[in-house]
């Protein structure tokens, strides 16, 4: 008899260690002995670092087997072969905070694909530098934050930012074209929990009007690139990339266009890969179990 659908508990767990034999069979032996029933299991060696990753989903019978103990219970097979682990309910949704400036293609595909429930986050606010998305915020009823931003008062401005981030208890936060440079100090304390998205023409057409410099050059092809946020600019280790063809009948209008398709729909993609826990961090590399 199967057990009844609301004394099952689905989990996720992700592990990144030193490559050895008998890890796969830890996990597995743990699982059983937890009354555990894998739904999916992807794993993936670097055989050039010598590092192995793994992510597991998982249901639970015993309904005594709560979150709390899956992790007491994991501790002593995690440290055992030096492990860095997570295990996260499998319907958790990410507290995601999502920074803008001007442009709000990309914020927009995300207020609607989480009011869809297309994406596994809650949006409990959005931080803009200028106040133009406002009313876009406002129509998914979610609070928005303008925090300006100058060069005298970015110290401020960034503390605001991550006094934030503490006191909603975010848990990812998202730069949708937000059109301004994190501090290293902030960098630093957003490692691996924030995202980026830019433009795939860098660094051949740097700085204003990149799109305007693509079509005086004819590309043939527009691309975007989400990626984690580092202190080296727009150098973090790469999440998600896309690109669409284009030719020489669209005009710079149109290629922009173009490019902010592609940019919601990578930018998407990596929120959901992150917030379902699939991205592991290999260094400047990333592992996406997709």
């Amino acid at each position: 008899m199967q057990p009844d659908a609301e004394q099952q508990h689905e989990y996720v767990l992700t592990i990144t260690c030193p490559d050895r034999p008998g890890i796969v069979y830890a996990v597995s032996a743990f699982l059983v002995h937890s009354s555990a029933n894998i739904l999916e299991s992807q794993q993936y060696d670097d055989r050039l670092e010598n590092q192995f990753f793994m992510r597991v989903h998982f249901e639970v019978h015993d309904t005594t087997m709560t979150l709390d103990r899956l992790r007491a219970a994991f501790t002593t097979v995690a440290d055992a072969a030096n492990m860095t682990w997570h295990i996260w309910a499998a319907d958790a949704r990410y507290r995601t905070l999502v920074m803008v400036s001007k442009e709000g293609h990309c914020l927009n595909d995300l207020l609607y694909r989480q009011s869809i429930g297309a994406l596994p986050i809650e949006i409990p606010a959005i931080v803009s530098n200028h106040t133009d998305l406002e009313r876009l915020a406002k129509s998914y009823d979610v609070p928005f934050h303008h925090i300006p931003v100058t060069a005298a008062t970015k110290p401020e401005a960034e503390a605001e930012l991550l006094q934030l981030v503490e006191s909603l208890g975010i848990d990812l936060v998202v730069l949708a074209r937000y059109m301004q440079i994190l501090s290293d100090d902030a960098c630093r304390r957003l490692e691996g929990r924030a995202i980026n998205i830019h433009h795939s023409f860098l660094p051949s057409f740097k700085g204003a009007r990149p799109y305007q410099q693509a079509f005086d050059r004819g590309v043939k092809l527009v691309g975007a690139t989400a990626h984690y946020v580092s202190s080296d600019l727009d150098e973090g280790p790469i999440i998600e990339q896309d690109v669409t063809r284009v030719d020489h009948s669209l005009t710079a209008a149109q290629l922009v266009a173009a490019g902010r398709d592609v940019e919601s729909q990578v930018l998407s993609r990596a929120v959901r890969w992150h917030a379902e826990t699939r991205v592991l961090l290999d260094g400047h590399r990333t592992v996406v179990f997709r």
